[in-house]
C-alpha cells in the first residue's frame, strides 16, 4: 500500500518546488489520525543520554523545523523526533529559491538560512503534545542579526528545557553567515560554558536534558585535532553531553554531477556517506591528549546523525 502511494505521489510532488513540496508534506501530516499500528520489537531499544528510544531510526532537524507535527511522525514509527532549528525570535531565513533537488546525486542543496517561526510559536505546540510522550528534540540556532550568539543558545535552552527531550546546540550551519566562527576553540570554549551552565540550571527545575553540541563533518583533520572535536571532546564532561559530528556539508563541485554544483551550500547526498565517516572515526579514537584527560573526565557519549 505504502509503495502504491509512493508511486503515485512522487511524481505529482518532483513536479513542485522542493520547498513547496515539503510544506504539502507537513499538511497531510495533520490531516488523517494516525494510530501507531505496531509495536517497536525490543531488541530495537536504544539507550542513550539517559534517554530510552523505542528504536535508533528518527527524523532529523529540518523536516518539522516548527514543531508542526512532531507527534505524527512518532506515531508513524519513528524513535524520535528532532524539530527545528528553532532561533528566539522569528525569522524568514533566505531568499526563495533555497532548495534544489540534485536527483543524479541523490540528495538536495540546503540555503534555507535557519527560517523558523520563533522560540514562542514552537513552545506553545511543544507544551500542548508534552503529555502525549515520546521523544522529542529541539535543535536550536541563533538569529541571523543577534548581537550575541552565544546569549541565543543560553535563552533557547531556558525556554526550552521544560519541553525538550534533549537539545541539539546547532553552530555547524553555512547559511548563516559567521555562525561557524563558534566552532573554533575558544569561541566553542565559551559557548560551552555558557549552555552546560544554562542546562544545569535550569535542571533544578525541569530535570536533566541531555545536550549536543552539532558541528560540520567538513572541517579538515587539521581543525578537527586542533579545534572543534577535540575541544569538544575535552570539555564535553557533563553528564548526557554530546557531539553530533555527520550532517549537511558544504559540497564540493567536484563530487557533484547535477547543475546544482556551482552552488557551493548546505549539501545532502549519497556520497556524502563516505566523508561523514572521517570525523565519525576521529571521535570514537580519541588523541593521546584526550586520553590522558579520561582519569578525571567523566562518560561523553558520541553520537553520528545524518539528515
Amino acid at each position: 500500500m505504502i509503495g502504491l502511494l509512493e508511486s503515485l505521489a512522487r511524481p505529482v510532488l518532483r513536479m513542485l518546488d522542493p520547498e513547496d513540496a515539503h510544506r504539502i508534506a507537513i499538511r497531510a501530516l495533520k490531516l488523517p489520525p494516525f494510530a501507531k499500528l505496531v509495536a517497536d520489537d525490543p531488541r530495537l531499544a536504544v539507550r542513550a543520554f539517559g534517554l530510552n528510544f523505542p528504536n535508533p531510526v528518527g527524523m532529523a532537524a529540518g523536516f518539522d523545523k516548527h514543531a508542526e507535527v512532531a507527534h505524527t511522525l512518532l506515531k508513524l514509527g519513528f524513535g524520535f523526533v528532532e524539530v527545528g532549528t528553532v532561533t528566539p525570535l522569528p525569522q524568514s531565513g533566505n531568499l526563495r529559491p533555497r532548495v534544489f533537488r540534485l536527483n543524479r546525486d541523490e540528495g538536495v542543496i540546503n540555503r534555507l538560512g535557519f527560517n523558523s517561526e520563533g522560540a514562542a510559536a514552537v513552545l506553545r505546540r511543544l507544551a500542548a503534545r508534552a503529555h502525549e510522550g515520546g521523544i522529542v528534540g529541539v535543535n536550536i540556532g541563533a538569529n541571523r542579526e543577534s548581537a550575541d550568539r552565544i546569549a541565543d543558545y543560553v535563552r533557547l535552552i531556558e525556554t526550552f528545557a521544560p519541553v525538550a527531550s534533549y537539545f541539539s546546540v546547532n553552530i555547524s550551519s553555512p547559511n548563516t553567515p559567521g555562525l561557524r566562527e563558534l566552532q573554533q576553540a575558544k569561541m566553542l570554549d565559551h559557548l560551552l560554558a555558557r549552555v552546560v551552565e544554562a542546562r544545569m540550571r535550569m535542571s533544578r527545575v525541569a530535570g536533566p536534558t541531555p545536550l549536543l553540541v552539532k558541528i560540520a563533518p567538513d572541517l579538515t583533520l587539521g581543525e578537527l585535532v586542533n579545534g572543534a572535536l577535540e575541544e569538544l571532546l575535552l570539555l564535553a564532561q557533563a553528564v548526557r553531553t554530546g557531539v553530533i559530528v555527520a550532517r549537511y556539508a558544504l559540497c564540493v563541485a567536484r563530487f557533484l554531477r547535477a547543475w546544482h554544483r556551482r552552488h557551493h551550500e548546505n549539501s545532502s547526498n549519497a556520497q556524502r556517506a563516505t566523508r561523514n565517516a572521517q570525523p565519525i572515526r576521529r571521535a570514537r579514537r580519541p588523541s593521546p591528549r584526550l586520553r590522558r584527560r579520561r582519569g578525571t573526565a567523566r562518560r561523553c557519549r558520541v553520537t553520528g546523525h545524518a539528515v
